[in-house]
């Protein structure tokens, strides 16, 4: 019994390498999520999902190292989520984190024309474009006067005057 205790909670490192490592982790893994563009977090795909499941494999052995303690997770999870939630906290104070962290809305139609160099910048493919215009309600370009890839992934769309 006495090795079961140890096993669940005796930690292979040093507790405050376990914060050190999620909040490295954290900050690298947000940095590139926010480098790979909106439609990471939005416009949910197979593929995206894929690269979300190998990014936690990825990133397993960073965060807890040679420790498979029970405490060593839970330190770990902590740290993750009070990362998470101080970012949060932060973006909700300050408009330039929230900027940094969160990105600015973009848009990709205007008057009708769709901007096709902003659609490549952002990862978004026309088809993904097309279906989210139809899912809208929108069958051409014409019907739209604005369409916005927002902060969160999801794209609005404001109709012409008398369209929608």
């Amino acid at each position: 019994m006495e090795s079961v205790a140890r096993s669940l909670f005796e930690l292979g490192m040093p507790w405050w390498e376990f914060v050190l490592r999620a909040v490295a982790v954290y900050v690298v893994v947000l940095v590139l999520v926010r480098l790979s563009g909106k439609r990471t977090v939005g416009q949910f795909t197979p593929f995206d999902l894929l690269v979300v499941v190998l990014l936690g494999t990825a990133v397993q052995n960073s965060l807890i190292g040679e420790d498979t303690s029970l405490l060593g997770g839970l330190i770990l999870a902590a740290t993750l989520l009070a990362l998470n939630w101080s970012v949060g906290k932060l973006s909700a104070r300050s408009r330039g984190f929230d900027r940094v962290v969160e990105g600015r809305p973009v848009i990709l139609v205007r008057h009708g024309e769709l901007f096709r160099d902003e659609l490549a910048r952002q990862s978004v493919s026309e088809h993904d474009f097309a279906i989210a215009r139809r899912s809208a309600g929108y069958a051409t370009l014409a019907e739209i006067e604005l369409a916005v890839l927002e902060t969160s992934g999801e794209i609005s769309f404001i109709g012409r005057k008398g369209e929608h």
